[in-house]
């Protein structure tokens, strides 16, 4: 742009005489630099100024509209895609741990009903198994008794039996001893009368 300014103030600047022979160029400022205004803000250059202005913000403004912005527009839209796209991805991963969780819940609550049921089962047949061999035990202890009270009381009979045969052999012995010999049917009876006191 900076060149096409360039070229609209030196066509419009008149170009300056060569000096004749043997005289010398004056210049319009004694310090040598170029004189009138500067070029931008010379009215005489606004048109050219506005027609370039004209054709660059067109060309910029066709330059946005046709390339630029649809590129920025595709990428905005690209990454709306890809956030919804995450979005939806999130809930349904946020959905499947819902439902996993909903499962564990379950097998873990099927999990602690079973093992109470087994642990039930398994305490009622404990039960049951202790209960039958306590019976069995008692059972087996009621008929030990019953033997014991009937070997006691055979040994009782055989004993009783023995104390009399004892009483009778130790009161003849000391009866014949102390009195002289007495039948053994005197000496059974008087054991006999004895013992009925």
């Amino acid at each position: 742009m900076t060149w096409f300014i360039s070229q609209a103030y030196a066509e419009e600047t008149p170009a300056t005489a060569t000096p004749a022979a043997g005289t010398t160029a004056t210049t319009a400022h004694e310090g040598g630099g170029h004189g009138g205004v500067f070029p931008p803000f010379d009215p005489s250059t606004f048109p050219s100024q506005l027609l370039w202005l004209a054709i660059v913000f067109i060309a910029l403004y066709r330059l946005m509209s046709k390339r630029i912005i649809p590129q920025i527009s595709g990428i905005i839209e690209a990454r709306a895609a890809a956030i919804k796209a995450d979005l939806e991805q999130a809930e349904a991963s946020r959905e499947a741990s819902e439902a996993a969780g909903a499962a564990y819940a379950a097998a873990l609550a099927a999990a602690r009903a079973k093992a109470g049921s087994i642990a039930a089962e398994t305490r009622n047949r404990v039960n049951h198994d202790i209960d039958s061999n306590r019976r069995a035990a008692e059972a087996q202890l009621a008929d030990r008794l019953a033997l014991a009270e009937k070997h006691v009381d055979d040994v009782k009979k055989a004993a009783v039996g023995h104390v009399s045969s004892i009483a009778i052999e130790t009161t003849n012995a000391l009866v014949d001893s102390l009195i002289g010999a007495v039948s053994h049917d005197e000496v059974v009876a008087a054991v006999a009368a004895a013992e009925k006191r």
